[in-house]
Order: structure tokens, then C-alpha cells, then sequence
């Protein structure tokens, strides 16, 4: 294998899932393996509420680079939390839970999409997955009902894990419409999806 230079070489120092050129992950069939973001948004209340909690968290500033290629082994790191998690944690709504519209926080044995998401993008940042990577994105399902998943950015394209879905999906694979997310550049920002309706003429159900 070449040998890595540069921001290559810094990638591979940080995370578990940095790259060799054999890495076996799934090739996903879509014409756009990556979202494109535009504009800085407005934060999701529940995010700036979480924020206000979690202040080192949404504080993260980072230089722009290229997504990490996921490895065999990261990519098996991947499932199991995205699998792990969902087993784990029982769904319940914040008013149900809470008493609340909407409370962002980390569950510990029940919450909601947006809690899910939460432990998940915990979990891997604690196997060594960077919080550019690993970015918290509300999009719109089917019915219309909004809901938040969790976008892992990689090399191979934009991942979804899904409370929903145990099986983690390239974006275009998913049914949702996709509105915005954490900009990878500061995790208290938020930014548009420019591309998120069109993949929903090429998606696919759960």
C-alpha cells in the first residue's frame, strides 16, 4: 500500500477506521454518494437546548478534510453500535418520557430517535471516530413526520444509522427526505442539504 502523507497520514493516526485500499464495505448502487450541503441554518431547538447541557460537545471545531475510508473492521464497529443500540434502548417519546415536547439528551434505557442517534455518535467517538464524521441530521419520513438519524461520512459515501433500520444504509438507500445536519466544520452549527429531495426518486424502503 502507498504509503499515507499528509492529511492522509494525520487520518490514519486518529481513528480505527482509517484505510486500506482492500477494505471490504458494502458498494452502494446510487448516483450521489455524498450530500451536498449549503447554507449554515437554524440549530433544532432540541439541539441548542443540548448544547446548553453539553457545552465541550457542541464546541468541536475542525479543519475541513476528506471523510475517513472505512476498514473491515470499522465498518463491523459501525453495525454493531448502530445494532447495539437499537436493541438496547426501547423507544419512548419525550412526552411520554419526560413530560416534554422535545428534550435532546443521552438515554439509558428508553428515548427517542434524537437520544438514540445521541448514544450512537457517543459510542463511536469513543471507539475513535472523529465528531466531524459523525454528524446528527433531522430529516423528514414518508408520512411527514420529522425524525433524526445519525450521518457517518466516509470515503464510500454518507452512511445513515437509523432507528429504524439495524443495517446501516448509504443515504440514498433510505426513504426519508433529508433537511439538514451538523456541519462537520463545528458541532454547535448546522447547515442545509442542497441534494436532499432527489433521493428520494431512487430510494427504497426499510
Amino acid at each position: 500500500m502507498a504509503q499515507l502523507t499528509g492529511v492522509k497520514a494525520m487520518i490514519a493516526a486518529i481513528a480505527v477506521v482509517v484505510a486500506s485500499a482492500g477494505a471490504a464495505i458494502p458498494a452502494p448502487n446510487a448516483t450521489s454518494l455524498f450530500m451536498q450541503t449549503g447554507a449554515v441554518t437554524s440549530q433544532p431547538i432540541g439541539h441548542y437546548e443540548f448544547c446548553r447541557s453539553h457545552k465541550s460537545e457542541c464546541d468541536i471545531k475542525s479543519t475541513s478534510a476528506p471523510a475517513p475510508r472505512v476498514t473491515e473492521f470499522g465498518w463491523k464497529v459501525i453495525n454493531d453500535i448502530n445494532q447495539s443500540v437499537n436493541h438496547e434502548i426501547t423507544p419512548v417519546t419525550d412526552e411520554d418520557l419526560y413530560g416534554e415536547e422535545e428534550l435532546w439528551t443521552y438515554p439509558d434505557t428508553a428515548g427517542d430517535c434524537e437520544d438514540i442517534a445521541l448514544l450512537k455518535r457517543e459510542r463511536l467517538m469513543e471507539k475513535g471516530f472523529a465528531a466531524s464524521d459523525l454528524l446528527m441530521t433531522v430529516v423528514r419520513k414518508p408520512d411527514g413526520e420529522g425524525h433524526a438519524v445519525l450521518t457517518v461520512r466516509t470515503a464510500q459515501g454518507d452512511f445513515i444509522l437509523d432507528n429504524l433500520d439495524d443495517e446501516a444504509k448509504i443515504w440514498t438507500k433510505t426513504p426519508y427526505r433529508f433537511l439538514k445536519r451538523q456541519a462537520s466544520f463545528n458541532s454547535g452549527r448546522w447547515v442545509t442539504i442542497e441534494n436532499g429531495a432527489e433521493v428520494l426518486v431512487g430510494s427504497v424502503g426499510n
